[in-house]
């Protein structure tokens, strides 16, 4: 009998161990809930689909009927909308690389809005994110996967709840300050109508009597395809000219610190650099040369940079000290812009 209670009594105990585990497993559950998947949002895969369609036909339109002065005129409207979310949206508001007068901030808002990216807000507000998860899974646009995701899939699946509470997270209380910013937030689908939409159409067949095809084809889908897809590489270009992994040369891991030769891991690490380019160079982009332009005729002031003196000095402290070396960097780069005199934009072989 005895023996029989000491069965029952130890059944009984794995029955009540049973229970406890799969409260425990309940509860963590509960803690820690899967994380729900993102979802296409199916109103821009139809809209993109359609302008890779119809931007594409603009190509054949191009180059059969369309007249030199829309091409002309097209080319120019993109390039301008490629300024205005490199040098505007990305360099200036999302990484405060240079301080622009309110002449230039409100030319960069018009080329912005030319982009059709969005507004200002919220691109800087996205991006931003995309910085603070780079590589991790909250990251809108996928860094962590692979090119093709990146660049494509990202633009075209909606947030999950996660990502939008961080969203609100990301400190935004410098853009919020920028009247021009917040002027173009508040009127952007007015403005999004009259210069994205309106003017390029209008403008062939109102002033020098080209086609609506060309109009339509040429200058507005073919022009939003181009500058789409290469805004689109800010926040993938990494996969195509970062530092590979399997690339196992000796000063693999410091190359792109000394020498700035691998421009994304130096712009995720060390962003209010206003040399680096967009598109795998430092220095010697166009934009840059944009910034340097505007820079001369006293409309961007501060240009900030951190000089590979300043970077091998951090490099060194942080090995001396233990402490962080982004912090050790920075801490050697502001001194060193407190030196530095307000032309240094001029003499780039001095300040690289």
């Amino acid at each position: 009998m005895e023996t029989q209670n000491s069965g029952a009594d130890n059944v009984e105990t794995q029955q009540q161990q049973q229970q406890t585990e799969t409260l425990t497993s309940t509860d963590n559950t509960k803690e820690c809930p899967k994380r729900i998947k993102r979802e296409a949002s199916w109103p821009s895969v139809l809209f993109y689909l359609h302008l890779h369609i119809l931007g594409l036909y603009g190509i054949f339109i191009m180059f059969t009927s369309a007249s030199l002065l829309t091409i002309l005129f097209t080319f120019t409207l993109t390039f301008l909308g490629i300024l205005g979310a490199t040098a505007g949206a990305h360099r200036l508001w999302a990484h405060q690389t240079y301080t622009a007068s309110t002449s230039l901030r409100i030319f960069l808002m018009l080329c912005q809005t030319l982009a059709g990216q969005g507004s200002i807000y919220g691109w800087v507000q996205t991006h931003r994110l995309h910085h603070q998860k780079f590589r991790q899974e909250d990251d809108p646009f996928y860094s962590g996967r692979n090119f093709l995701a990146a660049q494509v899939h990202s633009q075209i699946m909606s947030y999950t709840p996660e990502q939008e509470q961080l969203l609100k997270q990301v400190d935004m209380s410098d853009i919020e300050e920028d009247k021009v910013v917040m002027f173009q937030k508040k009127y952007y689908w007015v403005l999004y109508f009259f210069l994205h939409v309106l003017l390029p159409v209008n403008a062939p067949l109102e002033y020098w009597g080209d086609s609506i095809a060309s109009a339509t084809f040429v200058a507005f889908s073919l022009r939003y395809l181009i500058v789409l897809n290469v805004c689109w590489l800010i926040n993938s270009a990494h996969f195509i000219w970062g530092l590979d992994k399997n690339f196992k040369a000796s000063d693999s891991n410091s190359v792109f610190f000394i020498t700035k030769s691998y421009w994304p891991q130096y712009h995720y690490l060390l962003p209010n650099d206003y040399q680096s380019g967009e598109f795998g160079d430092y220095s010697n982009d166009f934009i840059t040369a944009m910034i340097r332009v505007f820079a001369a005729l006293d409309l961007a002031t501060d240009l900030r940079t951190i000089s590979s003196v300043a970077v091998r000095k951090g490099l060194t402290t942080a090995v001396e000290t233990g402490r962080p070396i982004v912090e050790c960097i920075q801490q050697h780069a502001t001194v060193e812009f407190d030196e530095m005199p307000k032309n240094h934009f001029l003499n780039r072989d001095r300040f690289m």
